[in-house]
């Protein structure tokens, strides 16, 4: 078996389980070894029952240290019920005055596991229930078969229908068992510089450690890894799309600034300085490479819509590619408003996306060729092999840290080395985004428009909860809207974090009549994602559950009210981003962060917001706050694409690998030392379409 083998040559993985990897990425060996827990669950010495409880009300457990392991012993007979066709198997358990209800859904073959008299332990997280506390689906030990595993960190993976935690860990012991060592392909020099461990031990460690300080040790080398071979084919890619000669004559044809005056608002200062910048790097004697880096509502879209515009003008064609369909469709129905509105009847905006139709996609492609001085916007879709542009001389990527390398210079490509414009509304502190834009020329919109009132915030925890939904209840009868964002899809039972799908049902049932609350998340399709922001858009859907999927870009001014749940597992510049969906119109509005976590660090973290609206602050204030501690969490610059690097949390190895990718440039920028052959074997190895970043 090779890292290139396909998974159903290990044995006990049919079609059925197969299929169930795929939906989750993994094909080969190698996607399954690189499929990394998303924690680890510590199984620790087991306790008896007030032991436990007492530990839990001194708030002294921590969501890393893992499920309570707790002694029971089976005494009378245990209660199954029947609801419907879900079978119950009930369980109490009272020791010293403390009651424990062990409740296993679906389970019936509990009943045969637990004999009367017998002593178990059950590993599970125990929850407050009346009087009394319960255990939802405890795992069930004998006393010998626990002591085997404790003291040990298990991995707990983020898996889907058909596969489970046993599963999972069984696959990966078989690989790791079978498969002969990799290669190490960093010199030596590199790991001893920066105190590395193997490559082949943190893959072992990564998956199955023997400790916390394992661990860290084999993040520390995967990050550098994710980290170190991004930038070098950043380097190595962009060296040839230096200094090349601007092939475009783009002169001021006052077109942009007579749209620019019509406007009912001023452009800010800092939206006046980059419309500027980029007008002249267009005119310059070398093609544009620039990143308008702009905090949520400082208006990149307005200069990107102008800088087009002047293009057009010009008698050149331009294109804007944004991540999401719902995104792009925006951008497009908005400039279709400004073209009617500012009377640009000769102006040609063209509209291609994935989802549509063969005979759609046709009509596009045959505008693309008709129009050579179009505004092209769309998806992925514009990079396609079938979608060719007949005189493209600007294209501009939205929220560009979505894309792969191989995607941004396949669009940058359709034309002949085209100007490229890149805009991200995430704040990164400057010293990570020198960094992650490589030789990007780098501007900062740091205004928001004069009118916008500044969102009030709050952190509430759950017994805040009816007063936020009483809140919300009267904005609703103000005619406002409202978001609610939530971790998941669906539930896991490996995390105790609120899901869309469960959550949208539990609103339906509180606002009945009184509003209506729909779902948005990113495995909907998109003419469904499509119909239902234009339907929130027109204020037919009061409260839209959804997941961080319309934290890019979409526009709803009537929307008032941003309520986080788990706020504690999001990044800070990432609850940032999506408090800006909110306070895009003239009404107050507020962002309500609902805080799970008993830890002090986490509410203290989560005050952080309420001190400031400004991205970039409050980006310095992430890069300095986040550290091990925020192993586990819903990483922030997940949306970067890394597997297992944050440049938050692994700031620190981002500067380091940035460091070592120019200096070994420098001293043989072709790899052609044999030290560096493994290296660039790897390098060579990696697909392109998983590049991170660019």
């Amino acid at each position: 078996m090779e890292l290139h083998s396909e998974i159903t040559q290990i044995k006990g993985i049919g079609e059925k389980t197969n299929k169930a990897f795929q939906s989750i990425g993994v094909y080969t060996v190698s996607d399954i070894l690189l499929y990394f827990p998303r924690k680890y669950e510590k199984f620790e010495l087991p306790m008896r029952l007030p032991d436990v409880i007492a530990r839990i009300q001194s708030e002294e457990t921590q969501d890393f240290a893992g499920n309570p392991a707790v002694y029971v012993k089976i005494q009378g007979k245990q209660i199954f019920q029947k609801n419907g066709r879900i079978s119950v198997t009930i369980y109490k358990h009272q020791e010293n005055g403390v009651t424990l209800e062990c409740v296993w859904y679906r389970m019936p073959y509990v009943r045969s596991m637990l004999h009367s008299g017998e002593e178990f332990i059950l590993h599970g997280k125990i929850e407050k229930k009346g009087a009394g506390w319960q255990m939802n689906q405890p795992e069930i030990y004998t006393l010998d078969k626990y002591d085997l595993k404790s003291g040990n960190y298990m991995p707990v993976y983020t898996l889907t229908k058909g596969l489970t935690q046993n599963l999972m860990q069984k696959t990966v012991r078989t690989c790791l068992e079978t498969l002969s060592p990799s290669r190490e392909f960093l010199p030596e020099e590199i790991r001893s510089r920066n105190q590395l461990s193997e490559y082949n031990y943190a893959i072992r460690q990564i998956h199955f450690p023997d400790s916390l300080e394992h661990i860290k040790l084999a993040m520390n080398r995967l990050s550098f890894d994710e980290f170190f071979f991004f930038i070098l084919s950043m380097k190595i890619s962009h060296k040839d799309l230096q200094a090349k000669k601007n092939g475009f004559f783009i002169k001021d044809t006052g077109t942009a600034k007579a749209v620019q005056e019509k406007l009912p608002y001023q452009l800010t200062g800092a939206q006046q300085a980059a419309l500027s910048q980029i007008l002249s790097d267009l005119r310059s004697e070398v093609v544009m490479q620039r990143l308008v880096q702009g905090d949520v509502g400082s208006g990149k879209t307005i200069v990107a819509f102008l800088t087009m515009l002047e293009v057009a003008a010009n008698g050149y064609q331009s294109a804007l590619m944004a991540p999401t369909e719902v995104l792009a469709r925006q951008h497009y129905l908005n400039f279709l408003d400004m073209k009617d509105t500012y009377g640009l009847d000769w102006l040609k905006i063209i509209y291609l996306s994935g989802s549509m139709k063969a005979r759609e996609k046709r009509s596009a492609y045959e505008k693309m060729q008709l129009y050579d001085n179009a505004m092209v916007i769309g998806t992925h879709a514009l990079i396609q092999a079938q979608a060719e542009y007949s005189n493209l001389a600007l294209v501009i990527t939205d929220e560009q840290h979505r894309f792969g390398v191989n995607q941004r210079e396949m669009f940058a490509g359709k034309g002949a080395f085209p100007h490229v414009l890149v805009m991200s509304a995430t704040p990164i502190p400057r010293t990570l985004a020198i960094i992650m834009y490589g030789e990007l020329d780098i501007t900062v919109i740091d205004e928001v428009p004069a009118k916008r009132l500044p969102v009030k915030n709050c952190v509430i925890d759950e017994s805040y909860r009816d007063k936020a939904y009483q809140f919300i209840e009267k904005e609703i009868s103000l005619g406002h809207q409202c978001y609610i964002v939530c971790p998941l899809v669906d539930k896991s039972e490996n995390m105790e974090v609120e899901d869309v799908t469960g959550y949208t049902e539990k609103l339906a049932q509180y606002f009945e009549g009184r509003a209506v609350a729909e779902s948005l998340h990113g495995k909907m399709k998109p003419a469904l994602k499509n119909d239902i922001m234009e339907r929130f858009s027109r204020n037919e859907i009061q409260i839209l559950v959804s997941t961080t999927v319309i934290e890019v870009g979409v526009n709803v001014p009537n929307a008032t009210v941003m309520m986080v749940e788990n706020a504690e597992r999001f990044g800070l510049a990432q609850l940032h981003q999506l408090r800006g969906r909110v306070g895009r119109g003239e009404a107050q509005s507020y962002c309500i962060l609902m805080n799970g976590s008993k830890q002090k660090e986490a509410k203290a973290r989560l005050e952080i917001l309420n001190k400031t609206n400004d991205g970039f602050r409050i980006a310095e204030e992430d890069l300095n706050l986040r550290g091990p501690g925020d192993f586990f969490g819903i990483r922030q610059s997940g949306d970067f694409q890394f597997k297992i690097a944050d440049i938050y949390r692994d700031a620190a190895i981002l500067k380091k690998a940035s460091a070592e990718a120019a200096l070994l440039l420098q001293e043989d920028a072709e790899l052609t030392a044999p030290e560096h052959q493994p290296l660039k074997q790897k390098l060579e190895e990696l697909p392109l379409e998983k590049s991170r970043i660019l």
